[in-house]
């Protein structure tokens, strides 16, 4: 009896150590990354130089430096990982040591909160060209009202490859390893900020990851003095719950100023560049798109051979939104849900021509009449003159008839409705 009984208590014990493991396993299965921030790479394009100027410096950093840039998480999370990309690198990208650390303002960091990054369980990492890395996970807890700075160390002469422009004045470098320093003294600015592309939060599987996608007016042209008020930025804070008890919603900015939707300029075009950008952005579930005035008022500006302005031959509403249907379809196939937003009024601007405006109203109609996607962000409606519905606002108008200031970023975040992301 008494050794039944022992072999009953024996068998409990073990199906109950089988139970936890199993309940740890499934604990530990349910970690779930999700994107927090990102922004879109480009080839790094250095500024035109004016004729009779001295060339510029070379486009890369000297051996021994270590490149320092903010980084602006939407959410919270419990742990981190980062991207560092080579996507447009011509040579590969050796990495040789890196951090995150809690930002306290500038190039300055929290030395309390400074974490050693890993790659694969190694120091460093060798990118190769056209590639990507993701960093191990590391111990920092992030929230989404405070700015993170990334860290890492240069060791050979690396030249520019992938980068992306704004926000301006969040990069650094300095001579020498200061990867796990808390400030740089005598540190420069790049001008464009360099391979640092993505931060992923370890975070509940029920959070949703929007993607802005778009050009200037999505990347925030004119909105960025004294802190970030581009519209993503202006709609992370409306979805963000001070409580923390709703799902949270990471917004990330995929704009590049400039871009256009059919052609390569600055950057790849958007058709090229959507699956990257926006579908392959860690647990995306939805995405904004609004993109196409380039494709207009480009030609606009047709300059002479060697202009850097592109020039070709205009382009129709049929092809703007047969571009804009590809952008959709390639969304909706993989689960992503679609807010396809109306162009921006731009008379006033360069852009703000008779023929340009008679295509620009012709994409619009098409986008108003999409049954396909989840939801149709009438940003042309919100942000137009009602005095003169071709031309954008006064209130909201950055002062170059095409881009929003601030109370017009928040106008068009406020036109998107928060349901639509949280479904």
């Amino acid at each position: 009896m008494n050794r039944r009984l022992s072999l009953f208590l024996l068998a409990g014990c073990v199906s109950s150590l089988l139970c936890a493991g199993t309940a740890a396993q499934t604990a530990t299965s349910r970690t779930n990354w999700f994107a927090s921030w990102a922004a879109a790479p480009l080839p790094y394009m250095p500024a035109p130089t004016p004729p009779g100027a001295a060339p510029p410096p070379p486009a890369s950093f000297p051996a021994n430096t270590t490149l320092r840039q903010r980084v602006f998480p939407t959410v919270d999370g419990e742990r981190v990982r980062v991207r560092f990309s080579n996507v447009f690198g011509t040579a590969p990208l050796r990495v040789s040591q890196a951090s995150i650390a809690r930002s306290t303002g500038g190039d300055a960091v929290s030395p309390n909160s400074l974490q050693a990054l890993s790659f694969d369980g190694q120091k460093g990492v060798t990118i190769a060209p056209g590639a990507e890395a993701w960093s191990d996970a590391a111990p920092l807890a992030v929230r989404a009202d405070q700015a993170l700075a990334v860290s890492w160390y240069l060791e050979s002469a690396t030249p520019f490859g992938t980068a992306h422009h704004l926000p301006p004045g969040v990069s650094w470098a300095t001579a020498g390893n200061a990867v796990m320093q808390a400030t740089l003294p005598g540190a420069s600015r790049p001008d464009w900020n360099h391979a640092v592309t993505g931060l992923d939060v370890a975070g509940p599987a029920s959070a949703r990851v929007v993607v802005a996608f778009g050009d200037s007016i999505t990347e925030g042209v004119n909105a960025f003095a004294p802190v970030l008020t581009r519209y993503p930025d202006r709609l992370a804070e409306r979805l963000r719950d001070p409580a923390r008890k709703a799902a949270p919603v990471a917004v990330l900015n995929a704009g590049i100023a400039g871009n256009r939707l059919l052609s390569d300029w600055v950057g790849p075009s958007g058709l090229s560049r959507f699956e990257r950008d926006v579908l392959r952005q860690s647990g995306v579930t939805h995405t904004v798109i609004l993109i196409g005035i380039n494709d207009i008022g480009f030609v606009t500006l047709n300059g002479p051979p060697g202009s850097p302005v592109p020039s070709g031959p205009p382009v129709t509403a049929e092809q703007i939104c047969a571009g804009l249907q590809r952008l959709v379809d390639a969304a909706r196939k993989q689960g992503v849900k679609v807010l396809l937003g109306t162009l921006l009024p731009v008379k006033g601007s360069a852009y703000g021509t008779p023929e340009n405006e008679a295509v620009r109203q012709a994409v619009n109609r098409w986008i108003r009449g999409r049954q396909e996607v989840d939801a149709v962000v009438d940003f042309d409606a919100v942000m137009r003159d009602p005095r003169d519905l071709q031309r954008i606002n006064p209130l909201y108008d950055s002062g170059d008839h095409l881009h929003p200031n601030d109370a017009g970023n928040a106008a068009m975040a406020a036109a998107i409705d928060p349901r639509e992301l949280r479904e």
